[in-house]
């Protein structure tokens, strides 16, 4: 919002050196500082918040972290799979086996960067769902860097999702929630969930959380570049410029993708620049709601949103039920979006209490009964057993309004 001078992080009171020199270089257009203006009130993660003040520095500090380089002959460019703005995308082959893999070509980019996101792949390395990095390669002419991923045969979400049922966006959604809880437990934010970034195998039924290029570690009280995830999918704290934000800034991403999902609306927040996308937000969760969220925390609002904010009352779910998407929507769903969807990152549901909803009961229910079946624990790639278990009532009673979630009494541990 603005021109801004690069932030210094501060954690504990201490003036740290400035950790997200990569984002002011990835994007400077914050705003100026202004005289006079009331610093915010701090916020701290409700879980995982010690994390890596619990870890020996080498985890976290990734500045300090030595890159072991593999061998750049070992890999063969096959097909370009895709461009993002910090990277090229490819399939290949890794020699002598022909095993497929995706390698990742980056731009250039501070190296610190770099560092980063090999430092927080390595780290994460064997968690569910996060997606494998096998080696780090380096061209010796153009010493350009590379990552080399497992392959994962993604569908495209555009095409996928018009055909997900209702029981198959609970699954996919459980898998992402076991990413996010784990990489939440390692003492670190992803900052760009999206659909993008969540690969997956429809056939193999397996999910990947990938592009942890904007990911960064957790320290209380911390402040953060707001110049993080992809508009459509930016929390309130980050278009109010709110830099004490934490491991919620996911959760309502997800939140995002399930009532794009579940409305059949891609993107559900569709603003045309950051302000708008705070509009359009307030536009269904209510100005009331977002001044009181401003006030807690007192934040000073940018005063360009007086002119375009407006006032909108707290819109209703079942509003945005039609007869395209009321197959896939139902009160758990709606209750448990609504737990997601919230301005205060605070009241938002953390990975592992999300996990728990009922909205995922039938999916907890398959996984513990293929456990069962099978004797063993199943594995990621696993198919739920039975697909035509109950989902729950409708979103909607024979007078139109909400019906009740069920209670929540039943545990839903993964």
């Amino acid at each position: 919002m603005g021109v801004k001078r690069p932030q210094f992080e501060r954690r504990s009171g201490v003036c740290l050196s400035v950790s997200s020199l990569d984002e002011v270089w990835m994007d400077v257009s914050a705003e100026e500082e202004q005289p006079g203006r009331s610093m915010p009130i701090p916020s701290r993660a409700s879980v995982y918040a010690e994390v890596n003040q619990q870890k020996p520095r080498e985890y976290w500090d990734y500045e300090c972290h030595m890159i072991e380089w593999g061998n750049i002959d070992d890999y063969q460019l096959i097909r370009k799979l895709g461009r993002g703005k910090y990277s090229e995308v490819f399939e290949g082959v890794r020699s002598p086996l022909d095993e497929k893999c995706v390698i990742k070509i980056l731009k250039p980019v501070k190296k610190k960067k770099i560092k980063r996101e090999i430092k927080i792949l390595e780290n994460l390395r064997g968690g569910t769902n996060i997606i494998t990095l096998l080696d780090v390669v380096k061209d010796p002419i153009s010493r350009t860097p590379a990552l080399v991923f497992e392959y994962v045969n993604n569908t495209d979400f555009k095409q996928l999702y018009q055909t997900l049922t209702d029981y198959d966006i609970r699954y996919y959604l459980y898998e992402l929630l076991k990413a996010l809880d784990y990489c939440h437990s390692q003492g670190i934010m992803h900052r760009d969930v999206k659909p993008h970034n969540v690969m997956i195998d429809h056939e193999k039924r397996t999910l990947r959380l990938i592009d942890w290029g904007l990911a960064e570690f957790y320290h209380p009280r911390q402040e953060y570049n707001v110049r993080v995830a992809s508009r459509y999918f930016k929390g309130p704290e980050l278009l109010v410029d709110y830099q004490c934000y934490d491991y919620s800034l996911d959760m309502w991403s997800l939140g995002c993708m399930l009532a794009s999902m579940i409305f059949r609306k891609e993107p559900f927040f569709h603003g045309h620049d950051n302000y708008d996308q705070l509009v359009r937000i307030a536009k269904v969760l209510g100005t009331e709601e977002l001044f009181e969220y401003i006030d807690k925390y007192q934040i000073d609002l940018d005063p360009r949103f007086n002119d375009i904010l407006g006032r909108h009352s707290k819109k209703r779910w079942e509003r945005f039920v039609h007869s395209e998407n009321q197959h896939l929507v139902s009160a758990e769903s709606v209750d448990f979006l609504d737990k997601l969807l919230r301005y205060d990152h605070q009241e938002r549901l953390t990975a592992k209490e999300a996990m728990q909803h009922p909205y995922f009961y039938p999916v907890v229910e398959n996984e513990q009964r293929n456990k069962q079946d099978l004797g063993a624990s199943v594995t990621n790639s696993g198919t739920p057993g039975n697909l035509n278990a109950p989902l729950g009532t409708p979103l909607l009673n024979n007078s139109g309004a909400v019906s009740s979630p069920p209670p929540t009494t039943q545990s839903a541990q993964s």
